[in-house]
């Protein structure tokens, strides 16, 4: 197979997909759940991992959708997994999805931590490091002078953060920008202020991680090496910024960021996927 390029997104393509079913309803659900977990992740890293029961005009039992971030990973599931036993006693059916309904084909941002995830499988824990730059409290850099003099009903804090993503074995160095906002409701309650404000930073921090590895692209090849290519956003600066340089910026811009749009799990419309025939690849 050719080498695959991997971008730390939300994958929605199709190919990465896998449908298993004919999972009897002999054995525990928790038990089936974490045996196809084990038996599947073998492949590769999993995005997402649904366990349905089948509808009731069909025998009881249970079907998997398997959502991998790779499609090489998805394929050799399928391969090596379509009419096995796996951990139940009678064959599985594995195929790849080649359509799929109600997914809109766009990246979105993935969390850190599963960023963190996907480093780490690809890379190996020492072959990246984070390092957080800057963390400041820009609430109130951004009012109009003409609503300064409009009382608003709750305060709101701000925080941005700069953070550093560096993988020293491919020469590679990332940052990324996340801002967070939290409101608070008792302006005069500390107890609130502090709470909110441990919140809002690790937000903040948590989205800088994100956008840092955004730039980043992984190329995984047959063989299991990974090369790293980064990718700059447009008219994209602060990674030619000195730190020093970096801290005056913020200190005198307005800085408004995309937020982290990562959709999760629970936001996918799992239901528009069917087992259609024409929804499966054989192979």
């Amino acid at each position: 197979m050719d080498p695959e390029v991997l971008s730390f997104t939300i994958p929605v393509e199709c190919n990465k997909i896998v449908f298993v079913w004919n999972i009897t309803a002999r054995i525990p659900e928790g038990v089936i759940y974490r045996s196809i977990e084990k038996s599947f992740s073998h492949f590769g890293p999993l995005y997402s991992l649904k366990l349905l029961p089948n509808a009731s005009v069909a025998e009881p039992g249970y079907y998997a959708v398997i959502k991998y971030f790779s499609a090489h990973s998805a394929k050799r599931a399928q391969a090596a997994c379509d009419k096995k036993n796996a951990f139940q006693d009678t064959p599985l059916k594995v195929q790849i999805c080649i359509k799929q309904k109600g997914f809109p084909y766009k990246s979105l941002e993935l969390y850190s931590h599963r960023c963190e995830e996907l480093a780490n499988y690809y890379l190996g824990f020492n072959g990246w490091s984070k390092r957080i730059i800057t963390l400041q409290n820009i609430s109130g850099l951004d009012d109009d002078s003409e609503e300064e003099s409009v009382p608003q009903e709750h305060a709101k804090l701000k925080y941005l953060s700069v953070v550093q993503v560096t993988l020293p074995h491919h020469g590679v160095c990332s940052r990324g920008v996340g801002v967070a906002v939290e409101s608070i409701e008792k302006q005069n309650d500390r107890l609130e202020y502090v709470l909110k404000s441990g919140k809002v930073q690790k937000r903040a921090v948590q989205k800088a991680l994100s956008n840092a590895f955004q730039k980043i692209l992984l190329v995984v090849f047959e063989n299991g090496k990974v090369a790293v290519e980064y990718v700059p956003g447009e008219n994209e600066t602060i990674d030619c910024l000195t730190e020093e340089e970096l801290q005056g910026l913020i200190q005198v811009n307005d800085f408004t960021w995309t937020p982290l749009n990562a959709g999760g799990e629970d936001e996918e419309d799992w239901a528009e996927l069917s087992m259609d025939d024409d929804t499966l690849l054989d192979t």
